[in-house]
């Protein structure tokens, strides 16, 4: 389990780690995403101990992406999906994939292939820019101040920096 919380870092990757942020939590919304939706059938894809499975889950409904869907009464059973929220979550984990493809593989190479619906050819997710699609690198990229940009736990020096960047740009 998380020691630490982000909660009252002012910074949006820190909000969102404080969601999605433990070792468990991307292979669960992974799961979710390839249609394992049953708590057992987490547990056994997963090899999660059920008491960890369940804060999981707690956790993710309670940061909104995923939701808890009950498909039978007797006994009570419930399924999990992603919320709209979760799915928005599906290119950043499909991106982290690509990049455990290239620079982590496992043995015997990618255990998952995958392919884009609407071309039918193999694909490797990537991340492209908003205005022009061509894709984006760390040396792409220009950071400015945004609105809600402060000197606050998580962005101390990070605000003084821009700060001198919105001065000179």
């Amino acid at each position: 389990m998380r020691q630490t919380s982000f909660s009252g870092m002012q910074c949006s990757l820190a909000q969102t780690l404080e969601v999605i942020g433990d070792w468990w939590s991307p292979l669960v919304l992974r799961d979710l995403y390839l249609g394992v939706d049953r708590f057992d059938d987490l547990v056994r894809d997963l090899g999660i101990s059920r008491n960890l499975l369940t804060a999981r889950l707690e956790s993710l409904v309670a940061g909104g992406v995923v939701r808890r869907e009950r498909y039978q009464e007797r006994p009570a059973r419930d399924r999990y999906l992603l919320t709209e929220a979760g799915q928005e979550l599906v290119p950043v984990l499909l991106a982290l994939t690509a990049w455990g493809d290239r620079w982590a593989t496992p043995e015997g190479g990618p255990p998952l292939l995958l392919r884009h619906r609407d071309c039918g050819q193999p694909c490797t997710p990537r991340v492209d820019c908003s205005a022009c699609g061509e894709p984006l690198r760390a040396d792409d990229v220009v950071v400015r101040p945004g609105p809600g940009g402060r000197v606050a736990p998580g962005t101390m020096v990070i605000s003084e920096r821009l700060a001198g960047v919105r001065k000179a740009g």
